[in-house]
């Protein structure tokens, strides 16, 4: 009996464990929408404002670099907080940043609005490694990849609507709808999202957190995982940014179609679960060498996708799976490190990763001013290249005891 009710009590708690990973993979969902909302509307918001194109790669630039910063300041802290008030604060105040983009009436405004979205919206960096712990890290790659699934899902609905939503009501309603959903979005958290008690791994308060970071990042496995996660998020921010310009420029397309090339994050989003389980079953240096090896093949695919339409369409699918699902691999390896850390190593890799995505867009934007779509490409492949060799030379070990967890949380 006792058994029988032991079973019982494993299941209850492995049901919970998944209703809460698909409520936190709906919120990455919302989240994201709101950071990649702008990149279909650079074009008709340029238009609308009387600036060239390229002046708007600033908008993305903005975002990211936002999130970069957001991350830095408010993840570290979910080792040592409750992570339900971090999320649920953030996602409150970050509806008043959308309305001050949805008022924007100039460059600098849209600009810093960007920002803030970006900075208040580090939701999908706290809710992963909440989730594996709910979830007692048993399946740690397909945890992740769930959750990253969920916020493709919002990629995909944000750059699909926000354009011809910019289209019909004009590109301010993009942001107004995006304020509307993560005002339901707060509602739904505060009313559902479990409680979770602040971690007792990280001594010394906030100040000792933030202390650990040079620390964690100064670890082999972490370093080579975030800078290689830095260089593919250079390519995403060069391909995303330039895409818009070469669709309209080049293939005369307006918004509402550069918006249907976010349907590719349909495709992703499924591949997104099987890139976990890939990283699962043989290991992450081999799965993530396959998926950064996906980047390089839509590159190479991406170079006459300049002139010819279906070869762009084939290249965006091989670029986009490879690009987040190296990030799904990135991630499961960093949570095989000691579970009181998860935090900060999330963290680390997302501040290199957004980081990686604003240079990117910038060096995208540099790069078709210079050298149109080839200049671009090539950006892309070297990046690729070099996140490749760093990032295959990673290893892991194996997940940590329970001892260990406990030594390395009083040293980090």
């Amino acid at each position: 009996m006792t058994a029988t009710r032991a079973g019982q009590t494993t299941e209850t708690a492995q049901s919970v464990a998944r209703w809460v990973t698909v409520l936190l993979a709906t919120a990455s969902a919302i989240v994201s929408s709101n950071i990649y909302c702008n990149q279909p509307l650079l074009g008709t918001a340029a238009a609308a404002l009387g600036v060239p194109p390229g002046v708007l790669g600033l908008v993305p630039t903005a975002v990211q670099f936002g999130c970069a910063a957001g991350i830095l300041v408010w993840v570290p802290a979910g080792d040592l907080l409750s992570r339900r008030r971090l999320i649920l604060a953030l996602t409150s105040v970050s509806a008043l940043a959308l309305v001050a983009a949805g008022l924007a009436q100039n460059v600098p405004w849209l600009v810093a609005a960007s920002f803030a979205i970006g900075a208040l919206s580090p939701i999908p960096q706290l809710v992963v490694p909440l989730a594996v712990a709910l979830d007692g890290g048993v399946r740690r790659g397909r945890v992740v990849g769930t959750i990253q699934a969920g916020l493709l899902v919002g990629v995909l609905v944000s750059r699909t609507g926000s354009g011809w939503l910019a289209e019909w009501a004009g590109w301010h309603t993009v942001y107004w709808v995006s304020c509307v959903l993560t005002i339901a979005l707060a509602v739904v958290l505060w009313r559902s999202l479990p409680d979770d008690p602040a971690p007792k791994g990280a001594p010394g308060g906030y100040r000792a957190v933030m202390a650990s970071l040079p620390r964690l990042l100064a670890r082999p496995l972490v370093w080579r995982i975030t800078v290689s996660g830095a260089l593919v998020g250079i390519s995403l921010g060069a391909f995303w940014t330039t895409l818009t310009f070469l669709l309209e420029q080049d293939y005369g397309l307006g918004a509402g179609v550069v918006g249907l090339f976010g349907l590719v994050s349909a495709v992703t989003a499924v591949a997104s679960p099987a890139s976990g389980r890939l990283a699962d079953r043989v290991g992450h240096r081999r799965a993530l060498a396959a998926l950064v090896g996906l980047v390089l093949a839509g590159w190479l695919v991406l170079w006459p996708g300049g002139q010819v339409l279906p070869w762009l369409l084939v290249g965006v699918v091989l670029l986009d799976v490879g690009m987040w699902g190296s990030q799904v691999i990135c991630q499961a390896a960093l949570f095989t490190l000691e579970r009181a850390t998860h935090n900060r190593l999330n963290a680390l890799y997302f501040v290199l990763r957004f980081s990686g995505i604003a240079a990117g867009s910038s060096i995208g934007s540099l790069a078709w001013s210079t050298g149109g779509w080839t200049a671009v490409v090539l950006t892309g492949l070297l990046t690729g290249v070099a996140a490749l060799v760093i990032g295959v030379s990673a290893r892991t070990g194996a997940a940590p005891s329970g001892t260990q967890l406990a030594v390395a949380a009083g040293r980090d």
